[in-house]
């Protein structure tokens, strides 16, 4: 697609019709976890891909309109991959005039050391760049961290940890770091991959790929996005409905005793029963 001041008039509404609908799921994730407040100082994480473009446009509007006054600081980790275009991001974000700092640091040659030829370096790569940004965003006076992920992300993630780790979490859209001195936020949670791709086509974001690293796709991970996509098309609105069911746990409903005391539970005598309730009802 073209830049969207080219577009005709029915492609124009398409358009304007899905940047609406990506600022209110934005701009409601934002309210519902208070990510955002006065005086942020926010590290825009930037891959180079569709999500973190998309992220960071959004964003970029929503300060113009914000309530609250926070700066933007638009990051990206530069892991020296062989055939990385370094130009792509800092002529992008010199056009659209947002701060912006690369970091550079070798950790693909890490990664490379450590994990045997053929087996997937996603995990350790990912371990490598949290604590990379994490250590700039401390030393920087960095108080959000603004990661990239979507909804599907998220429900993606709910699904591995089922299926492949015996628990029952998925991402967060508000978290703090294990060590306890960041914040990371996740402004897309709400968002459907689907609009970001056609957003992103839409703005005709310079996309750089992540397979520079040469690595093998998360099988598993790629199982459960197959997986959602199915859903999506043959059953329309189950994915909302599974992410709905993240944000209301009945923690006495499931079987977690850490979770719930169901070793203590005491017969209340004098309590209503669900019968009478009901005959009360009439």
């Amino acid at each position: 697609m073209t830049e969207h001041s080219d577009l005709n008039q029915k492609e124009r509404f398409e358009f304007n019709k899905i940047q609406k609908r990506l600022r209110h799921s934005v701009g409601d994730a934002i309210a519902d976890f208070n990510m955002i407040e006065n005086g942020d100082k926010i590290m825009v994480c930037l891959s180079g891909g569709k999500d973190s473009y998309t992220m960071l446009d959004v964003l970029m509007n929503l300060q113009k309109t914000a309530p609250v006054n926070f700066e933007l600081l638009a990051v990206n980790l530069d892991q020296k991959q062989p055939g990385f275009p370094e130009h792509v991001l800092p002529e992008y974000l010199e056009k659209i005039g947002v701060p912006y700092h690369v970091i550079e640091k070798d950790t693909y040659s890490v990664v490379k050391r450590v994990i045997p030829e053929g087996q997937t370096t996603c995990s350790l790569c990912s371990r490598l760049r949290r604590g990379t940004l994490y250590g700039y965003a401390e030393a920087n006076g960095i108080t959000k961290i603004a990661l990239g992920h979507h909804r599907d992300d998220i429900l993606e993630t709910f699904f591995l940890n089922i299926f492949y780790g015996g628990k029952l979490k998925a991402m967060p859209p508000k978290l703090l770091s294990d060590d306890k001195k960041n914040i990371i936020i996740r402004p897309l949670a709400y968002t459907r991959e689907k609009d970001i791709e056609r957003f992103a086509a839409f703005k005709n974001f310079p996309i750089i790929p992540c397979n520079l690293c040469g690595s093998q796709e998360n099988l598993q991970r790629k199982a459960m996005k197959d997986m959602l996509k199915v859903w999506d098309k043959q059953f329309p609105g189950r994915l909302e409905t599974i992410f709905t069911s993240l944000q209301n746990v009945a923690p006495s409903q499931l079987a977690d005793r850490n979770l719930f005391d169901f070793v203590n539970l005491l017969l209340e005598p004098n309590a209503v029963a669900d019968t009478d309730l009901d005959l009360l009802a009439l």
